[in-house]
């Protein structure tokens, strides 16, 4: 096989492991954030204003960090839990820490979409929290929660790239290595092109997923 053809093969290989993992790991940990900012909000099911703004306050100050900025302030943390701070694995933990509050903003705006009417009266037939927030919250949200995953991956694809430049493997590694170091003008643009049809794939396909789903279109 080609040397340039099984480079960009293994690029863009990395490239969907940092961002599959990755992405599974911020809606393993933004899935719940959302769920208690939504419970604990006012008027929510848990009220709890000082919980509530607490965690939205730590939430908010994890998004305002500039993901180049939290990589580099997140290497002692890295190593310890990876053992390097560099390549795929050395990358999934400050992606997956980077996108975990936008999760959690996102599920948290489609949680908010339900209709509290229905909540409320849910909620006077007896339900638990535990089975409004699984049979009403999530279920009913899905459909907007499916066209948030789109967004949150093609950030991870854009923060992966960027990662490139300090080591971090995938295709912005091979952008930065070899395309910007080296003058190579034909591999920046391979990697450019094989990133735009990776984010084209997934915006289409959670897209037609959702709008098979959702019993309102």
């Amino acid at each position: 096989m080609n040397p340039i053809v099984n480079l960009l093969l293994e690029g863009t290989l990395d490239t969907l492991i940092m961002v599959i993992l990755s992405l599974f790991l911020a809606y393993l940990f933004g899935l719940p954030l959302g769920i208690i900012l939504v419970l604990t909000k006012k008027s929510g099911l848990m009220e709890r204003p000082k919980l509530h703004l607490i965690l939205g306050s730590i939430i908010n100050v994890m998004r305002s960090l500039p993901f180049i900025i939290l990589m580099v302030v997140l290497i002692p943390f890295t190593r310890w839990v990876t053992g390097t701070s560099i390549g795929v694995f050395g990358t999934i933990i400050p992606l997956f820490i980077s996108a975990t509050p936008f999760v959690a903003r996102m599920i948290e705006t489609s949680l908010e979409e339900i209709d509290q009417h229905t909540i409320s009266a849910i909620e006077v037939m007896g339900a638990s929290i535990y089975q409004i927030v699984i049979h009403v919250y999530i279920k009913e949200s899905i459909p907007s929660l499916i066209r948030n995953i789109p967004i949150v991956a093609i950030a991870l694809i854009g923060y992966s790239a960027m990662a490139g430049a300090t080591g971090g493997g995938g295709l912005g590694d091979i952008a930065i290595r070899y395309g910007y170091y080296n003058y190579d003008t034909q591999m920046m643009l391979w990697t450019i092109i094989i990133i735009i049809v990776l984010v084209q794939i997934i915006q289409v396909s959670f897209t037609g997923l959702s709008k098979k789903i959702d019993k309102r279109l």
